[in-house]
């Protein structure tokens, strides 16, 4: 696969899950795991929940080292000059299958679904490595991507379980997934980093500056945090929070220059539309939560905090807001799937956000 290649399940601007070297945070999860393994009831097929970003992948590929190379108890370490960690960074491990939606080579595009193809792989991976005994993993990053068939095949192979199998299902929306699947493995449960714990995985990552506000704004999500680093999802947020500084009068100067970096072509390490359009859901959905909670601290941009208590400063216009983030977020990404201008769809957005502002602002 070459460097520049988009891979699905890696955050874009950072390092894919596969090469972290610890599990932070997920203590009880890993002890779960760990409890179930060294008691001889290593279920089959294993669903790691909880938001997106919070680190169920590096768990799950933490555990797959550690099935793999037949790992201590009571930690999932294990050296990163192991050959079996080097094959599973190089994903070159012949053990080990990843699921997960495939970049299509005619549209230049990751594909918008894992589908009954990739699950087949899966199938056709279990039953060629049959005769060759020992441990085999599989990963499938997101679950929740699969389509239907995909899914009905997947419940094909939880209800046969391979000998020696271990399926590791990583789900941002559990939800999703049929019934059927959720019932035949066993869950993991994660929750939102602590700060502490976001401040330490940032800093592994070598992000030391800007650590308290990209924890403020990606709600405890590292996978968030590194996105908007990546991008520098900062400074787009202080323009925004800027550009809303000047309402009621409206700066359309200011309004047109956030708007036109949406029109930028999307790379491996993000879509300009695509970071606009989270990073004013985020706006949006703090400034709803100033009107119930009071204003957001710490703050993620100079001056946010005062701005939101201006804008928002009782429940009714948290209600307000609240709808015109699901209404207008909706609209943006249903005008993108059918190609209309990024730049003009963002523009259209923050107009109408603008004319909200003088009904509920403070005088």
């Amino acid at each position: 696969m070459s460097d520049e290649t988009p891979e699905a399940d890696r955050v874009p601007g950072a390092a894919h899950p596969r090469h972290a070297g610890a599990v932070i945070g997920h203590d009880e999860a890993a002890g779960t795991f760990l409890s179930a393994a060294g008691a001889s009831r290593l279920h089959h097929a294993w669903l790691i929940t909880g938001p997106r970003g919070i680190g169920k992948a590096t768990l799950a590929w933490s555990i797959t080292r550690w099935l793999l190379a037949d790992g201590e108890p009571g930690s999932l370490q294990v050296a990163p000059d192991n050959p079996v960690s080097r094959r599973v960074a190089a994903l070159s491990e012949p053990r080990l299958h990843l699921v997960r939606r495939a970049f299509d080579e005619k549209t230049g595009r990751l594909k918008a679904e894992i589908t009954v193809d990739d699950i087949r792989g899966l199938l056709s991976f279990f039953h060629m490595s049959a005769a060759e005994g020992g441990r085999r993993v599989a990963i499938v990053d997101a679950a929740d991507e699969m389509n239907g068939a995909a899914a009905n095949a997947l419940l094909k192979v939880l209800e046969e379980p391979p000998a020696g199998g271990v399926i590791l299902l990583i789900a941002h929306q559990p939800a999703r997934l049929l019934p059927t699947i959720r019932s035949r493995c066993r869950e993991l449960r994660l929750s939102p980093l602590s700060p502490e714990d976001m401040a330490d995985v940032l800093s592994r990552q070598g992000i030391d500056t800007d650590a308290s506000a990209l924890a403020a704004l990606s709600g405890g999500s590292v996978g968030e945090a590194l996105r908007l680093s990546g991008q520098d999802g900062l400074k787009v947020y202080a323009k925004l929070v800027n550009l809303f500084g000047t309402l009621p009068r409206f700066d359309r100067i200011k309004a047109r220059e956030f708007a036109d970096g949406a029109g930028g072509r999307a790379t491996a390490d993000g879509d300009p539309f695509d970071l606009r359009i989270t990073l004013l859901d985020l706006f949006l959905t703090r400034l709803a939560r100033a009107g119930l909670l009071g204003a957001p601290i710490p703050e993620a941009a100079a001056g946010e905090a005062e701005l939101m208590a201006r804008l928002c400063p009782d429940p009714d216009a948290a209600r307000t807001w609240a709808g015109a983030q699901a209404e207008l977020s909706a609209r943006a990404r249903a005008g993108r799937a059918v190609n209309l201008d990024p730049a003009a769809l963002v523009m259209d957005m923050l107009i109408q956000l603008a004319g909200l502002a003088p009904a509920h602002a403070k005088a």
